[in-house]
C-alpha cells in the first residue's frame, strides 16, 4: 500500500511539532495533502506500537511513499535536509549572501547587523570576519541560518584550536587570533594550494624583521565596498587599518575565512629565506629573496603584461 497524495503534489512537507500526539500527527499530514482517512492513518500508527516515538521535524514525502516508510521516517526522525556551501576564501558578507539565497533555510539573520548578529550567537564584542569555518553544513528544510552560522562558528573554534595545538615554535604570533589572521591573509593570496606554506613563510619572516606586509588583499579589504576591482596607487597611499603598506604587524581583524589548509599554513610555514613574492599570472607565484630579484620579477610578471 502507497499513500495517496495530492494530486500533482511532486512532494509534501509535513512538519512535525514538538509534543505532537499520532492523532495530531496525521490531521497535520492530511491537512498537508495526503489523501487517506485520519482514521485509518491514525489506527496504522499506533496499531504499530511505535506512535509515542514520533519526533519533531519537518519530513518530505515522495509520491509512492508507504505508511510503513512513512512511520519509520517519524520515528527515526529522518527529516528533509538540504545544504548550504560556504567557500574558502569567502568574506563575512558573502557568507551572509549565500545563506539568503539557500534553499529552505529561514533567513533570521537579516535582522542584525554584524555587531548583533554576533551577540546573538554567544560572541559579543567579536568581529565575524574569519570566524565562521567555510564548509558544507546540512540542515532540515525550514531551519534558522542562525544554526548554520552557529555550527559554522563553532567548526572554526575546533580548526583553529586544532591547527594552534600544532604550531612551530618560536613563530611571532602571540595567540591564535593572530594565527587566524594570518590564514586569512594566506588564503587571499595563494592561488596554488601548493605555496600556502610558502607564502606564509614569506609573511612569517617579514614578522620576525618587523617589515611591512605589503599585501594587496588587506588594502583592498580596508577599502571596502568602494573597491571598484582594480588596486590603484591611492588605495596604497590611503591609510586605513587594513592597509599594510603604511601600518606594519598584521591587520586588526582576519580579511577572509581561511580553510583547513591556509590555518595549518599560518602555524606551520615554509622554512624559505624569500620575503617576497608576485604572480606570475599562471596562478602560481614567483618567490625572491631580495628585493632587486623581486623588482626584476614584477618587471617580467607584471609590467610586461599586455
Amino acid at each position: 500500500m502507497q499513500l495517496r497524495l495530492l494530486d500533482g503534489a511532486a512532494a509534501l512537507d509535513v512538519v512535525v511539532p514538538k509534543g505532537a500526539s499520532a492523532q495530531r500527527t496525521v490531521a497535520i499530514a492530511v491537512a498537508a495533502g495526503v489523501e487517506e482517512p485520519e482514521w485509518l492513518l491514525d489506527w496504522g500508527l499506533r496499531w504499530s506500537g511505535q506512535a509515542h516515538a514520533i519526533k519533531a521535524g519537518t519530513y518530505e514525502l515522495q509520491p509512492g511513499i508507504t505508511p510503513r516508510r512513512f512511520l519509520e521516517k517519524l520515528v527515526r526522525g529522518e527529516q528533509a535536509t538540504r545544504s548550504v556551501t560556504l567557500l574558502e576564501g569567502w568574506t563575512f558578507a558573502q557568507f551572509r549572501r549565500a545563506l539568503a539565497q539557500a534553499e529552505h533555510l529561514k533567513p533570521d539573520s537579516a535582522a542584525h547587523d554584524a555587531q548583533a548578529l554576533m551577540a546573538r550567537l554567544g560572541r559579543p564584542g567579536f568581529h565575524p570576519e574569519g570566524r565562521f569555518f567555510p564548509d558544507t553544513y546540512v540542515y532540515p528544510k525550514g531551519s534558522s541560518d542562525l544554526l548554520v552560522l552557529q555550527q559554522a562558528l563553532q567548526a572554526m573554534d575546533q580548526q583553529l584550536a586544532q591547527a594552534w595545538a600544532q604550531r612551530m615554535p618560536g613563530l611571532p604570533l602571540r595567540h591564535p587570533d593572530q594565527a587566524l589572521i594570518l590564514a586569512s591573509l594566506v588564503e587571499k593570496e595563494t592561488g596554488q594550494p601548493s605555496e600556502r606554506a610558502l607564502v606564509a613563510g614569506v609573511f612569517v619572516n617579514r614578522l620576525r624583521l618587523q617589515m611591512r606586509l605589503q599585501t594587496d588583499p588587506a588594502v583592498i579589504y580596508g577599502v571596502g565596498p568602494d573597491f571598484e576591482g582594480r588596486l590603484r596607487r591611492k588605495h596604497l597611499d590611503t591609510d586605513t587599518p587594513y592597509n599594510t603598506y603604511t601600518r606594519a604587524g598584521l591587520p586588526p581583524t582576519p580579511i577572509a575565512m581561511p580553510g583547513r589548509a591556509a590555518l595549518v599554513a599560518a602555524v606551520r610555514p615554509a622554512s624559505t629565506t624569500a620575503l617576497y613574492f608576485v604572480a606570475r599570472g599562471d596562478g602560481t607565484s614567483q618567490f625572491s629573496d631580495t628585493l632587486d630579484q623581486h623588482n626584476r620579477a614584477v618587471r617580467r610578471y607584471i609590467l610586461s603584461r599586455p
